[in-house]
């Protein structure tokens, strides 16, 4: 799972459509050189989703395959939600009385608006399940590591979707048994 999880994916193609044409021109080489390899493949993010069980578990993104991550309505949260990339790796942490990294999954479709609300400004990305960890990664567990103090995760408890650098992504999957 770890080598699969720390893979690159398809080409990453930049659009100049959102972005205008002097930042991209000023800025670009240095945007394009973080976040793809010299082949031209897209660096992917990586992403932890907070989930209270009792309302969606990673159980049932299983079952389900694919889902739409919903509910997000922090404006924080919103704009990693708005960051996140097709083929992005997203771990998948349980709230509530588990507390634990649980398992693995991948952003399937970018953000969109919310289907179910009026407000243009909630967005919700799709996320198809990639694998169960063997072993839970505990709350307290990463809290005890150094290397974890500046996680979105450990110092803003309270945040639904937060990323994580590939050295984390690595090591917290490496915590739950992958290889």
């Amino acid at each position: 799972v770890l080598q699969d999880a720390l893979a690159p994916r398809a080409p990453f193609r930049a659009s100049n459509q959102s972005t205008s044409g002097l930042f991209r021109g000023f800025f670009g080489s240095l945007i394009d050189a973080r976040k793809h390899t010299r082949t031209g493949e897209r660096v992917p993010n990586y992403w932890i989703v907070k989930t209270e069980p009792s309302t969606y578990s990673f159980d049932q993104l299983e079952r389900d395959g694919t889902t739409v991550w919903d509910g997000v309505r922090n404006n924080l949260a919103l704009k990693h939600l708005r960051e996140m990339k097709r083929g992005d790796r997203v771990l998948v942490y349980h709230s509530g009385e588990e507390k634990a990294v649980v398992g693995l999954a991948e952003v399937a479709a970018e953000a969109y608006p919310d289907p179910k609300q009026k407000d243009p400004k909630l967005v919700v990305v799709d996320l198809k399940a990639a694998g169960r960890l063997p072993r839970p990664v505990p709350l307290a567990e990463i809290k005890q590591e150094p290397a974890f103090a500046d996680l979105a995760l450990v110092r803003i408890g309270r945040l639904s979707v937060a990323p994580a650098s590939a050295e984390q992504f690595k090591r917290l999957l490496k915590m739950g048994g992958s290889k």
